[in-house]
Formats: C-alpha cells, structure tokens, sequence
C-alpha cells in the first residue's frame, strides 16, 4: 500500500536531516583530528624583538628604554660589516654603549658579516647577550662547530640564520647545539622590504622538526603579516618600522605578542 504523499514528503525530509546531521559531525570530526595532528603549535614564550635598526640613532638609549618599558622582550641590534651585505651598521662601540645604558636588556646580535669568529670576542666583551650567525659567512677552522663552542664559551647564546634562498635543511645537523633558528623573510641588510611569505616552508619545516627551538622570523614582519609567521610556529618575531613607524609603538608590540600566543601555543 502507497504511503500518503505527506508521510513521503516527511520521510524524505527526515533522511535529508539525517545526511546533513551525518555529513556535518563528519566535518567536526576532520577538522578535530586536523588540529590533533597540527604540528606548528608549541609551548615556548611569545618574544617580541624591535629592531634598533629603525630607532632614531640619534636617541638609540631612548627609544630601547621604551621598548623595553612597552613589553619588548629582547632588542634586536643588526651587525653589518659592509662586506656580508653592503650596508654597514652597528659596531661592538654601540652594543657597549647600549649595555651600559641597559644594563639588565637582552641584546640579540644578528651578524651579517664576512667573518663572524673575529667578531665573538669584541662583542662578548661589549655585552652582547646571543649572537646569531649566517651559514653562508667565511667560517674559520673547524668550521661551524667551532664557531658555535667559541660563542658558548664566552657565556653567549647561539643562533643560526639563512638568507631566502639557502635550504634550511643546511642548519638541521647544529640544530642541538643552539638555541635559536632566525628565518629571514626578506634580504639581509636593510631595512623596510616587504614580507617574503615563500619562507613560511621553513619556519613550518623547523617547528615541526624542533617543537622546543626558537625559531625566529625577521623582515618585513608587522599586525597585517605576523599571523602568517606565527601560524607556521615562529614564536620570536622582529619588527623594525612596522614598530618605530607607528603611532601606537605599544599596540604594535601588543598585537604580534598576540599573534604567538593565539596561534602558537593556544592562549
């Protein structure tokens, strides 16, 4: 016997219901088991690292103090010999300056230079709280091993960086012995490029390789790019004029620590 056309139409209605009931707890449960095997969340503190580089140097004191007063957690100073990059820049004369005026700051030295082993005493000896150094300088005998011992002797952090167009693959066997990966996202030595989101590979590579490295990310990076580098698993972010240039140095600093914490390790 042929059931009433109302009873179909309510059969029909319920099974729709009933796949679309199905066909949504489906999506939940990938999208659950997605996020359960995301690999670029980790645990490790937001850093937020201005670079002086923009400050006015005029009033290189001034402007750090009130990094620091705004919640910056490390000052990043770019060490440039005019040979690495064709830029020159900060010296170890400014780092000792800036340590006797910051006594308790940590001051986060990127090199850019030819020959990075003759550069470890003379910053050491001006205060220099870590020293990050490019694969693709002149090494000295021994090579980065030896490069990476001198710097930890002198009671230092160690980094290593590459510019965009080096695999980081070339980091991976050092990657114990330092406590810092910075992925530049823009050509090393100046200021003010814009963000180069192809290095996003890297960063993710390296977070889920070493889910408890630093890893930093440097160029370009300001509220309107930060959340790419963070979602791939940066956690320590240099800003240079997406800082200094703003009105709301504060808010600046505020949003990118924001953006570690919401995408990095949940908060």
């Amino acid at each position: 016997e042929q059931a009433p056309a109302g009873d179909r139409h309510c059969f029909r209605f319920s099974t729709f219901a009933s796949q679309l009931m199905l066909f949504r707890m489906s999506q939940a449960l990938t999208k659950k088991a997605r996020l359960s095997t995301m690999t670029n969340h980790h645990d490790l503190p937001a850093i937020i690292a201005p670079s002086l580089l923009s400050c006015d140097l005029a009033n290189i004191d001034r402007d750090a103090a009130q990094m620091l007063k705004m919640g910056a957690d490390w000052l990043h100073m770019d060490i440039m010999d005019g040979h690495f990059v064709p830029n020159l820049s900060f010296g170890p004369p400014v780092i000792a300056s800036l340590r006797k005026a910051q006594k308790e700051a940590f001051l986060d030295c990127h090199l850019m230079v030819s020959e990075p082993m003759k550069w470890v005493g003379p910053l050491a000896k001006a205060g220099a709280s870590s020293l990050t150094f490019h694969v693709e300088s002149d090494m000295p005998e021994g090579g980065l091993k030896s490069l990476i011992a001198a710097t930890k002797e002198k009671g230092m952090k160690v980094g290593l960086t590459v510019k965009p167009k080096t695999p980081v693959e070339q980091i991976f066997e050092y990657a114990d012995d330092i406590d810092l990966v910075l992925i530049m996202t823009v050509e090393p030595g100046f200021s003010g490029q814009k963000f180069m989101a192809d290095m996003m590979p890297k960063v993710e590579l390296l977070r889920q390789k070493y889910p408890k490295l630093d890893i930093q990310v440097d160029g370009g990076l300001s509220p309107s790019t930060v959340d790419e580098a963070t979602k791939a698993g940066a956690n320590v972010i240099v800003a240079a004029s997406a800082i200094f240039g703003s009105e709301d140095r504060a808010g600046v600093i505020k949003t990118l620590r924001q953006s570690v914490e919401k995408h990095g390790n949940g908060k």
